[in-house]
């Protein structure tokens, strides 16, 4: 399992990395807010750790903005800030759990188990949604929705926006569409990949301001919000 730990005290960032690691947990370490985040986004994690004083940007603000990139992502907040008041506006910023340092390392330990556990079960519940910004993708009904309107898809295009939904503000090329949605390796004398891309955009993005699917010229296709390409 993959742990972001985002932590600026260096030592205690070392001592819980070699702890987790202790557990056969994969960590990833780093100490601003503002690296954590990009992190986060750009890259697939079982769970974060963060803490809310945090050099660049605070973290109760980069949990409002993970948990709205990322709704599924767990995420723990471990700090030394322990009043009600600062619990509270954890978990209300969208923090699955919050732990107050100092620790023990057995209780971290349970907490992510915990955590883990409650996310899994509540994705058998419900049925996995993948959700960014107002679209959304049910990948068990296979429905998808933006602005709460359901979006009609064929198969293949709704394999290509899951795709596309579990890989946000990441660049994706042709190639790695093609292998991962078509599981064929990439023709270069063919076009098809931007062909489904244009019929999913038209169905997605058509009539709505900020446009989801971007074209980067040479490289591939983005999936990010924005005004304009």
């Amino acid at each position: 399992m993959k742990i972001l730990v985002i932590e600026d005290d260096n030592r205690l960032a070392e001592l819980l990395k070699r702890g987790l690691e202790d557990h056969q947990y994969i960590v990833t370490l780093v100490y601003d807010g503002e690296m954590g985040k990009k992190l986060a986004l750009e890259n697939s994690f079982d769970l974060v750790i963060m803490d809310l004083i945090l050099p660049g940007i605070n973290g109760l603000e980069l949990c409002r903005e993970l948990r709205k990139a990322k709704p599924d992502l767990p995420i723990l907040i471990l700090t030394a800030l322990g009043t009600t008041d600062d619990k509270v506006e954890g978990f209300d910023s969208g923090a699955d759990d919050y732990l107050v340092k100092p620790f023990d390392f057995r209780e971290l330990h349970a907490r992510i188990k915990s955590v883990i556990q409650r996310k899994a079960a509540y994705r058998h519940e419900q049925g996995f949604v993948l959700v960014y910004e107002d679209l959304q993708l049910n990948t068990e009904t296979k429905i998808a929705k933006r602005a709460g309107k359901e979006i009609s898809l064929t198969p293949k295009e709704l394999k290509l926006l899951e795709f596309m939904l579990r890989n946000p503000n990441r660049v994706l090329s042709r190639t790695e569409i093609a292998e991962k949605v078509w599981d064929t390796h990439f023709d270069t004398g063919t076009n098809f990949i931007d062909v489904y891309i244009n019929y999913l955009r038209k169905k997605v993005d058509k009539g709505f301001e900020h446009k989801l699917i971007h074209t980067k010229p040479g490289l591939g296709f983005v999936f990010r919000k924005s005004n304009s390409d």
